[in-house]
């Protein structure tokens, strides 16, 4: 297996193990593109956003376009109305970050509130520069709950390739445990894609879901955020019932691609009982038929 290296190295060293994680606080303050960002995020035009903040439009344009700093009572307008903190209208780049980062901020929960930094997907890629597929067994799975962006954490993790997956897309493997995703046995290693877009969670597709309370988990989803700011979450078993996530308690969603297991999934007993059942019924008719038959015979004989 192949040491990892820095997915931004091209030269193959192996000295530097992950991409890092990123302070995205700018010394300059990007508040003029912040407000551009999110205005056309949310498909407003300067004349919609000046309207409803009784402003002119001339005074949003200068802040967009660094001609002016808006004073604090227009950022606690802005601030307001792009549902976000003062500190990082005013102070973080948003335009480095996810599309799901940006969704979670929108929709009220601002991972800046509290001052931290950035959490990137940290990886790791091979000597040929190709990102690896980090395993994440049942032991590793707790610290993966707080480990997650730390690249400390992540290097130290066992990796391989799959050949047959895009090279253009993330993946990662986890092992899960239980029955609630049976026909998927027991300690299966399920690996999954990385959703970068959470909009793109499609209903009643499987996902590895990363949640601030519980951890790992792996299940059949609904997807209620924009309306209902959280997930449905189901199993394929339904002796497991369903429950929902928040959206503040996300952290990182996985599409299901595939699973390795040495256990053949158990046989469906209900059906294979059922077509069992249904072919002896078969047979102890097709028996009555003929012993009628060979009855009927007899009687016409009889009759003759």
């Amino acid at each position: 297996m192949d040491n990892p290296v820095n997915k931004n190295r091209k030269d193959g060293a192996s000295d530097v193990t992950v991409s890092d994680r990123k302070d995205v606080a700018c010394n300059v303050s990007p508040v003029g593109q912040n407000i551009k960002l999110l205005r056309k995020r949310r498909g407003r035009t300067q004349d919609d956003i000046a309207i409803t903040l009784n402003l002119k439009r001339s005074t949003l344009s200068g802040y967009e376009n660094g001609v002016a700093e808006p004073g604090i009572e227009a950022l606690l307008a802005l601030a307001k109305y792009f549902k976000i903190s003062v500190d990082t209208l005013l102070s973080v780049d948003l335009s480095v970050l996810r599309d799901s980062e940006l969704y979670q901020m929108e929709h009220g929960y601002d991972i800046f509130m509290n001052g931290g930094n950035l959490r990137v997907l940290t990886t790791t890629v091979d000597s040929n520069n190709k990102e690896n597929i980090e395993i994440i067994n049942q032991k590793a799975s707790a610290g993966y709950r707080t480990g997650f962006a730390d690249p400390e954490y992540i290097k130290v993790l066992p990796t391989f390739q799959l050949p047959f997956l895009s090279v253009d897309r993330k993946y990662r493997t986890f092992q899960i445990t239980g029955d609630s995703m049976l026909p998927i046995p027991d300690k299966s290693w399920v690996t999954g894609e990385f959703v970068q877009n959470w909009d793109m969670i499609r209903d009643h597709q499987a996902y590895i879901i990363l949640t601030l309370n519980d951890g790992i988990m792996f299940k059949v989803a609904e997807n209620r955020l924009k309306t209902e700011g959280r997930l449905m979450l189901h199993s394929l078993n339904p002796l497991y019932e369903s429950y929902s996530v928040d959206l503040k308690d996300l952290r990182e969603v996985w599409r299901f691609v595939h699973y390795i297991s040495s256990e053949l999934p158990e046989p469906n007993l209900p059906v294979n009982q059922m077509a069992g059942a249904l072919a002896a019924l078969q047979n102890e008719v097709a028996g009555i038929k003929a012993k009628m038959a060979t009855q009927g015979k007899l009687f016409d004989d009889d009759s003759q």
